[in-house]
């Protein structure tokens, strides 16, 4: 039987040798007689299975009692996943059929692969989406064998309930992708003295795009950084996350935003196999004794500092292109220095191009003409003012983008 690692290469096509030897070391093979449950429908479990030898069945108890049969399951095939991802009970019993021989991932080891290895976490999702469509495919053969067995008068019932599984598998992949990025999100910021910090988040959809953070980089600096993924939904999910990652990996080895940058949008590069999508970034490095601040834009949205007297804002501009798809980029390091009393005010482009019922954008004027009103106010304030002014000049027109706002305030 080939080596565990190459059994892992053959699995998770893509995924480099590194990441498959991280893997490879981390699961348990166990082997277990036919009969064996290994996952019992409702119950909460916390194990990924990935199958080496051997066969399992998939049912599932339906709502008139009767247990029926989803799938079965071979060598190369996984399970357990998604109780690890949203730590809910299992959707399904599966059990041996025969002799079977598994590689066993426990929670803990999961998430800290997903953590430490960007490249580990876009390969799981890509099987994970592959075994959805794969298992789509098949529910729509199998309803669609059962509408030429049964009379014509059951022909619109059977698509309808086709429909009704589709939606609500798509929901259910929404709602476990916007629980990962609001896991990553952060919930409070480190303390540098002299600032404070305030940030919101909220996406169009259940899942967005956009990624802010305020790193602790040393006692005297962090990084600020303000990032939208070009996509909504699952893939936008999991691209940011592996941006954040990438972030965190880079940004405590270097003060230079440029550095960091450079080497995040190699990462990138590195674990996107289509190319299809990218990332628009503001990364700036705050020193806090001096104000002094450096910062590269990628594409990301004019950051505005605004000064106490006199209500003076400036654009912070510098050129760049986004991050993640065509490998030659030009970004330039600038320079500028907070003074106290100065706001930092960074923010998606959800913000300006908020749209309401009149088809009007809310606009870049009136942004700059609220936080010239607002400059007194704390870091907190002022964000919750911007985010009352948009949603008040929207009204009841629906959300096409999502709004993110990153607020640095020195005292």
């Amino acid at each position: 039987m080939p080596s565990t690692t190459t059994f892992l290469q053959s699995v998770f096509a893509g995924l480099s040798l590194d990441a498959v030897h991280t893997l490879s070391e981390a699961a348990k093979e166990s082997t277990y007689p036919p009969g064996t449950v290994l996952c019992h429908e409702g119950a909460l479990e916390y194990v990924f299975y990935i199958v080496v030898d051997g066969q399992v069945k998939i049912t599932r108890r339906m709502d008139d009692g009767e247990e029926r049969l989803l799938a079965i399951s071979e060598r190369g095939s996984f399970f357990g996943e998604m109780a690890l991802i949203d730590n809910k009970p299992r959707a399904a019993t599966i059990t041996t059929l025969k002799d079977t021989t598994v590689l066993e991932i426990s929670e803990d080891i999961f998430a800290d692969l997903l953590k430490r290895n960007p490249s580990v976490a876009l390969a799981m999702v890509r099987k994970i989406s592959a075994n959805l469509r794969t298992s789509d495919q098949a529910a729509i053969a199998d309803l669609s064998k059962k509408n030429v067995e049964l009379a014509k008068a059951y022909a619109d019932l059977k698509a309808a309930q086709a429909e009704i599984i589709k939606k609500e598998r798509l929901e259910r992949e929404l709602e476990i992708a916007g629980e990962l990025q609001r896991t990553l999100l952060p919930v409070e910021f480190p303390q540098l003295p002299g600032y404070s910090f305030a940030a919101r988040n909220v996406p169009a959809r259940s899942v967005g795009g956009d990624l802010y953070d305020v790193i602790r980089l040393d006692d005297d600096h962090v990084g600020l950084l303000m990032a939208d993924v070009s996509d909504k939904g699952v893939h936008a999910a999991l691209f940011m996350a592996v941006t954040r990652t990438l972030f965190l990996s880079h940004a405590r080895f270097s003060l230079s935003p440029l550095d960091v940058v450079l080497r995040v949008h190699q990462g990138l590069l590195e674990v996107s196999a289509t190319g299809e999508m990218f990332v628009t970034v503001f990364y700036g490095v705050l020193h806090g004794p001096s104000g002094r601040l450096t910062f590269v834009r990628c594409g990301q949205d004019r950051p505005l500092l605004i000064h106490p007297e006199g209500g003076k804002l400036d654009e912070l501009d510098a050129p760049g292109r986004f991050l993640g798809m065509l490998a030659e980029i030009h970004l330039e390091e600038r320079e500028v220095t907070m003074r106290p009393g100065d706001t930092l005010i960074m923010y998606s482009d959800g913000v300006p191009d908020a749209v309401n019922r009149d088809d009007r954008n809310y606009g870049t004027e009136r942004l700059h003409s609220l936080i010239r009103e607002r400059r007194g106010q704390t870091a907190a304030d002022l964000c919750g003012a911007i985010f009352d002014d948009v949603f008040k000049f929207r009204g009841d027109a629906p959300a096409f983008d999502d709004i993110t706002v990153l607020i640095a305030k020195s005292a």
